[in-house]
């Protein structure tokens, strides 16, 4: 298992990336027992909750683009949403801690009262009711077993774990998931066995009891009252009222490729489409990849985009996005996954736990997000927001169709960092008619709040022409997960299928190729 792969011929089960070569492993492993590509989403979306801890979990929220032959696409969403009114601030459990990561330090805040309602167990029972064709038993079989035996950390998650150590560390039940056998003081290290029965306990009683065990049952009353006791937001009522939203997707044409991607109330997908709508206006390409003409329509694009992303955040959004009002963009710990199965099927999930709020519920066998505690969902202040509304992400899992018949499923984490290295997969995939690996390999850049970042190999002359709209640019000295990590499928015209895991995020891409004779 790679970060890129190539399979053909005309029996090829399918393909998948993602952020973790146990996630795309099992989610092939379904392709290859017969199941579809929702089947195989799921699959390794309960083997990430293991196997990524930090960025997916049972208590937190995504989206899903199902693009299912015979029906209209549709956008499942499942992210978090706020409880119905606020508890006093005098009796929260909501604390700032500070993350070091190494250039910045940052602070976040945790605790019981920074849990949103959470998606991911809705989100999980409505896709397979509309389209999985397995049993959820057998689904979910490889991550019971693997959080029951354990799983050795890749060195990306470690990384990632040891990011938002404090946040993991910060209490004892929390430690006794996430610390080294060796030194309660540091997370599990590259190498090292992570196991969570209790986690596997949970997912097998959900296989065998449905979602009303976690909105209403055993799992619901144990989360209500740790929040009731410990300062927690969350009541019975929230979790009775939670729904799955099925949403028609939005829908955006560039030079001539369609994008498919996330609608509002999310945010993601409008803001990409606004700057491929900039970008329209530009002709990119004469000077070549990352030529000045390149990089320099990229960096007007980001900046008005980054224009519309502020005035949403104050609540002010333009006339027309006046559809997005209210919209506060959201989620920073965010994989992917991305799958095409046999029959051209495409699911692009996107899912995310913010850092967690540092506590895990021996009783519910989970880290509960922390939305609640997102500076960008409250950029008036917290304890500020609406009750009972869908919290708005930048998450956009998307599928892009060319006139050629060329599919390629992709989508990314990175919070702010997602429309940016968004837009340049297409333009990659489009305007510059890269492959999949070629597109999600090429160096990236970002702009934001008069920044411009840029990674080794973008030309240092290019830049130049992006000075009017940066106040300052800075130049990495080598790739990082800070740019986003786009995990991309692809089926070619003639069948071939290829996919790319990014490597800024350790990703990694399964499928197979069966035999006429097992058809």
């Amino acid at each position: 298992m790679t970060g890129f792969r190539t399979a053909s011929g005309p029996a090829t089960r399918g393909i998948v990336a993602a952020g973790d070569g146990a996630t795309a492993g099992a989610a092939a492993a379904v392709l290859d027992a017969g199941g579809n590509a929702f089947d195989a989403a799921l699959a390794g979306l309960a083997v990430a909750f293991i196997a990524e801890p930090v960025l997916a979990s049972l208590g937190g929220g995504g989206f899903l683009l199902a693009m299912a032959n015979g029906r209209p696409a549709c956008v499942y969403d499942f992210f978090a949403a706020t409880p119905a009114r606020p508890r006093p601030a005098a009796d929260l459990d909501f604390r700032p801690i500070l993350v070091d990561f190494g250039t910045a330090t940052q602070e976040f805040h945790i605790g019981l009262g920074s849990i949103a309602v959470p998606g991911t167990v809705a989100g999980l029972f409505a896709v397979h009711a509309d389209l999985g064709r397995m049993p959820l038993k057998d689904i979910l079989a490889p991550a019971i077993a693997l959080a029951r035996d354990g799983t050795v950390l890749a060195p990306m998650q470690a990384a990632v774990m040891d990011a938002v150590a404090p946040i993991l560390l910060a209490t004892p039940e929390a430690r006794a998931v996430f610390a080294a056998p060796d030194a309660q003081d540091r997370t599990l290290a590259g190498g090292q066995r992570l196991a969570w029965p209790a986690l596997g306990d949970a997912l097998a009683a959900l296989a065998a009891e449905g979602p009303d065990l976690f909105y209403r049952g055993e799992m619901a009353a144990a989360l209500v009252a740790a929040c009731a006791a410990g300062g927690g937001q969350i009541t019975a009522a929230d979790l009775a009222a939670y729904r799955v939203e099925r949403r028609p997707p939005l829908v955006w044409h560039h030079r001539g490729a369609r994008l498919t991607t996330n609608p509002p109330p999310a945010a993601g997908g409008a803001l990409i489409a606004h700057c491929l709508a900039r970008l329209a206006e530009w002709d990119i390409t004469h000077d070549g990849l990352h030529g000045a003409a390149h990089v320099a329509a990229l960096v007007a694009g980001f900046a008005a985009s980054e224009q519309v992303r502020e005035a949403l955040q104050a609540g002010e959004p333009p006339d027309w996005l006046r559809a997005l009002d209210g919209l506060i963009p959201a989620a920073r710990g965010t994989t992917q996954i991305s799958v095409l199965d046999r029959d051209g099927q495409a699911a692009s999930l996107t899912v995310s736990n913010g850092e967690g709020c540092g506590a895990v519920l021996p009783a519910l066998g989970y880290m509960p997000n922390n939305m609640l505690g997102e500076q960008d969902l409250n950029p008036t202040g917290f304890q500020r927001w609406t009750g009972g509304r869908r919290l708005s992400s930048m998450m956009a899992p998307s599928v892009l169709d060319r006139t050629d018949g060329t599919r390629v499923v992709l989508g990314s984490g990175g919070s702010n960092r997602i429309r940016s290295a968004l837009v340049q997969a297409v333009v990659n995939l489009v305007d510059f008619d890269l492959d999949a690996q070629a597109a999600v390999t090429a160096p990236r850049l970002h702009l934001e709040a008069g920044q411009l970042d840029v990674e080794p190999g973008i030309p240092d002359g290019a830049h130049d022409a992006a000075r009017t709209a940066a106040d300052r640019v800075v130049r990495w000295e080598r790739t990082s997960f800070f740019f986003g990590g786009v995990h991309a499928v692809q089926r070619h015209p003639d069948g071939r299928l290829c996919g790319a895991g990014d490597p800024r995020r350790g990703g990694c891409v399964a499928g197979g190729v069966e035999r006429d004779a097992d058809r």
